[in-house]
């Protein structure tokens, strides 16, 4: 018998099958073989078609079954992760009005920022944990303000993860997860932060029923079968973002424990056990395995320009591949000899409050700067804005014990994971696991038992571990040298 996983990402749809008794992976793939298209119809907006997503699910999940060799009757459940914050709308029947604004569209910044100060910082950081900031609530009251004829129209809205659910079952459910992250979930209430969407001039009745994870949260329908390769009558029964969906994969489920992730974007993902957030730069959601008699909120500092800065460069400096690149990039010493890049240049960035600085090439001199230097100095500009995001956290109360992160995009440079770990001071451990697989395995969670779900985990699927070097004099005066840049141009926005 088997579980299938699905992470929804912006890049690609990924689809993992695992072995239901065990956990153990039988395949991962994802659709598309390159990448997805992002819509940027103005600067700084984003948007996806969610029914692209839907037949790359479907697609993805016919060549899984096909070179798994696998009986599709056998999988017994499917858990789902998708990329956080967006906003899907869709009319009575189900299909979606619009494309989907997606997580690093900024077009809504201004509207949290005036929510959050006619609000007040006291009531958002007591109720939300958070400023409504540029989440799904705030774009679903651009949606209100900019498209009156499209919300007029609207049956409901959804998180993306949401509406591959809808697909499969053919029902609009969302979960706790999904409401936190659009910033819809009132923390010291336990429900519905109602209030926020009365304050946008939002009708409350757009809000899904809401589901619990690792239960029953609605099964394939006829349809849902016919399109997707999938038995009818299988149930749901997780969901969640692909931050929290990825801490889950990594065993990162108590206090103290941090998730890291170094993909297009990149992400500190701290669990603690606390309902509190006094920063508008670190975002607070409810994680997987959150109660209201035992809180698990998941600290999360994002960095929206991340490996899409190395992706930039890839496919704009020489068209290497990341291993020639990296290779090129271990030849030069620490500090690219002067050269500094500012990677911020996908849009605005939480943890500088809103503010889009953009991305810089700093100090190049024409007569000692190669490419290699460029690659060293992204790699080492994306791996201080990570040591940046975790002064922000620990500024935010979040407790470091242990720091995890999978096998996978900027981790497998080790000048990346040496330059954070030496300057946060702590070890890193590799985990050959995906998000897929991650939500896979999650259907097997039915049973609560998190201890055995976690053990299992360290047990087979560590790789390897990355400690903080000794001779860490040269990367702090590197990253100073790289701050002092950053906060030049911050003051001057």
């Amino acid at each position: 018998m088997y579980y299938i996983g699905y992470d929804i990402g912006s890049s690609s749809v990924k689809v993992g099958l695992v072995e239901a008794a065990t956990g153990k992976k039988v395949i991962v793939l994802n659709e598309p073989q390159n990448e997805m298209e992002i819509s940027s119809l103005q600067p700084d907006w984003a948007e996806q078609d969610p029914e692209m997503w839907w037949q790359y699910i479907c697609t993805a999940t016919k060549r899984a079954i096909k070179e798994a060799n696998i009986d599709a009757s056998k999988i017994q459940g499917i858990g789902i992760s998708y990329q956080m914050h967006g906003l899907v709308i869709v009319d009575k029947d189900g299909n979606p009005l619009r494309n989907s604004i997606i997580w690093c569209d900024s077009r809504a910044v201004e509207i949290g920022n005036k929510a959050y100060t006619e609000i007040g910082a006291e009531k958002c950081a007591e109720h939300l944990l958070n400023s409504p900031g540029n989440f799904t609530a705030s774009k679903l009251k651009w949606v209100k303000e900019n498209e009156p004829q499209v919300y007029s129209k609207i049956a409901k809205y959804m998180l993306p993860g949401d509406y591959i659910a809808l697909k499969l079952t053919g029902e609009v459910t969302t979960t706790k997860n999904g409401l936190s992250e659009g910033m819809l979930w009132d923390y010291k209430e336990n429900k519905v932060a109602d209030w926020l969407l009365d304050y946008y001039g939002i009708d409350q009745s757009l809000t899904p029923n809401i589901v619990e994870n690792f239960t029953n949260q609605g099964i394939v329908t006829e349809k849902g079968s016919q399109e997707s390769g999938l038995p009818v009558g299988i149930p749901i029964v997780y969901r969640a973002g692909d931050q929290p969906n990825n801490a889950l994969s990594l065993n990162v489920l108590r206090p103290g424990e941090v998730a890291a992730t170094g993909g297009t974007s990149g992400v500190f993902y701290a669990v603690t056990e606390t309902n509190s957030g006094k920063s508008t730069r670190v975002n607070n959601f409810v994680h997987v395995n959150y109660s209201e008699s035992n809180p698990r909120v998941g600290k999360l500092l994002n960095i929206n320009g991340a490996g899409i800065q190395y992706r930039w460069m890839r496919n704009n400096i020489g068209s290497e591949s990341y291993e020639e690149m990296n290779e090129k990039a271990s030849q030069i010493n620490v500090g690219s000899q002067g050269l500094v890049v500012i990677p911020f240049g996908n849009g605005a960035e939480r943890m500088f409050n809103n503010k889009n600085i953009g991305s810089h090439i700093l100090n190049l001199n024409f007569n000692i700067h190669t490419n290699a230097h460029l690659y060293r100095a992204s790699l080492e500009a994306i791996a201080f804005s990570f040591v940046y995001g975790m002064e922000c956290l620990k500024d935010d109360n979040a407790t470091i014990n242990v720091i995890r992160a999978g096998n996978d995009n900027l981790f497998r440079s080790e000048i990346f994971s040496n330059t954070v770990a030496t300057l946060i001071g702590h070890e890193i451990e590799i985990y050959n696991t995906t998000g897929a697989v991650g939500a896979a395995r999650a259907v097997g969670l039915t049973d609560g038992d998190f201890e055995k779900f976690g053990s299992a985990i360290t047990t087979n699927d560590h790789v390897m571990t990355f400690l903080p070097l000794k001779n860490k004099e040269e990367y702090e005066k590197a990253y100073q040298n790289w701050k002092k840049e950053l906060e030049i141009l911050l003051t001057n926005k």
